[in-house]
């Protein structure tokens, strides 16, 4: 059974804690303008029988300064520290900053994650064949709960400059961003540590057949370092960043690793990510899509570059999941190429302040799609393969993977925002389900 289907919540993991050093308006059942600090957190408690207890939190201060750009702030940072007791983490640091430098936005991120099981269902969507009964305890075709997954350490730092051209709605972008990957299959015998029975076999998994295959190149096997350099531009009308009622949020973005900056594979990808929002109720209900194409134009991108989807805003992990295509099995398409849309009815049927700080309550509809788009050549031939690993590369023609669902927002001061999500696939090769907490709208 997939890890995301057996978290088990041991306690509230919406807790809200706000702390705000401002002045306030007269009327108190007006929404204020908020000025100074402001800082919410959420502490993270959770289970899972095989990477074990979740525990942390998250935490985001900001600065709305004299509240002149309120509801968007002039400085915000984030922090989150997240752990299991058999070896995950989260170790992340964002600050983003739109008033440090005049007419300059810059946003630092630093971060180093520890996954002792990230999701590898291999390359091109459903080209790649997926069986749940492989990781299904007790069938008859079951061969590990960690089959279609191998353990990844991260170190990334990304560094953004946005700055006007004509203005704040015409900005130019360019940045840098360092990652370092260390990719090994899982340890076993870790997540084994401490059980006595509902033992992890340990047994070759798909990331260990690919290895043996070729299809994962032994220089790339175990990850290896990346440095990019990011330019393009953004085109930005939304009335406020947090939750918008209207506007147009759209970027092309270029990012090249070069070879004279270390890069053992230089590639350059086009992104091209287009957000547009429009108020059907004022201040009440609105609809936003997201329409999003990333794509290599050149070079060779290893392995462990795949999986990612990149805009001016953050960096997620591949189309699947919390990001991206929610009820999707997280890293289910995976390509050279990708493209995906998000569609969202976002309402607030709950504004209200309390305890001097403004707040309300949204529920969401969504249907979230995706594609492989440019297929990831394998570097052999696989016609010298078993008939039957060329089945398990070449297993169906790529189509839309597609998710749908539901959800709820907790939202203070407009811009900490606590998202609870439920997400359904359309296909059984895609998975069943996921839930997924965290801050933010996706886009």
């Amino acid at each position: 059974m997939m890890i995301m289907k057996k978290l088990i919540l041991l306690s509230s993991l919406i807790i809200f804690t706000s702390v705000i050093f401002s002045q306030e308006e007269s009327d108190a059942k007006k929404e204020k303008v908020k000025t100074g600090f402001s800082m919410g957190g959420v502490p993270v408690v959770a289970y899972d029988a095989d990477t074990g207890f979740k525990y942390g939190g998250l935490v985001n201060l900001y600065h709305y300064g004299d509240g002149t750009n309120y509801p968007n702030y002039n400085h915000s940072l984030y922090l989150e520290w997240s752990r299991t007791t058999k070896g995950s983490g989260i170790n992340q640091l964002t600050y983003d900053a739109l008033t440090l430098i005049p007419k300059t936005r810059v946003t630092l991120d630093v971060a180093y994650l520890t996954e002792q099981s990230l999701n590898f269902y291999g390359n091109n969507g459903y080209q790649a064949y997926y069986n749940a009964d492989y990781e299904t305890t007790g069938h008859a075709d079951y061969i590990s709960r960690m089959f279609y997954r191998h353990s990844r350490k991260l170190f990334r730092t990304t560094l953004d400059f946005q700055g006007d051209i004509t203005g704040k709605e015409f900005r130019w972008l360019g940045g840098f961003a360092f990652y370092g990957t260390k990719i090994e299959t899982v340890d076993i015998n870790k997540l084994n540590e401490g059980k006595e029975t509902d033992l992890l076999p340990d047994t070759a998994l798909l990331y260990d057949n690919y290895v043996r295959m070729g299809i994962i190149p032994a220089d790339q096997a175990n990850g290896g370092n990346v440095s990019y350099l990011k330019a393009g531009a953004v085109y930005d009308t939304r009335d406020n960043e947090a939750n918008p009622n209207k506007g147009i949020w759209s970027e092309a973005l270029i990012i090249n690793a070069p070879g004279f900056l270390g890069n053992d594979y230089a590639y350059t990808k086009l992104l091209l990510t287009h957000r547009q929002y429009f108020t059907i109720l004022p201040d009440r209900l609105t609809f936003a899509y997201r329409l999003s194409y990333q794509t290599k134009i050149a070079g060779e991108v290893p392995f462990y570059m795949l999986p990612y989807a990149i805009d001016s805003k953050a960096t997620k992990d591949g189309l699947g999941g919390s990001k991206t295509i929610r009820g999707v099995l997280r890293n289910r398409v995976v390509g050279d190429g990708v493209a995906f849309g998000n569609f969202e009815l976002r309402s607030k049927f709950l504004k209200t302040v309390i305890l001097n700080q403004n707040f309300y309550l949204g529920l969401n509809a969504f249907v979230d799609m995706g594609i492989v788009t440019q297929a990831y050549k394998f570097p052999i031939d696989i016609n010298t393969l078993p008939a039957a690993e060329q089945q398990i590369l070449q297993y169906a023609d790529e189509s839309l993977h597609i998710g749908y669902g539901g959800g709820i927002r907790f939202v203070i001061n407009s811009n900490f925002i606590v998202a609870v999500d439920y997400g359904l696939a359309a296909k059984k090769e895609d998975g069943t389900s996921g839930m997924y907490i965290g801050l933010n709208y996706l886009f």
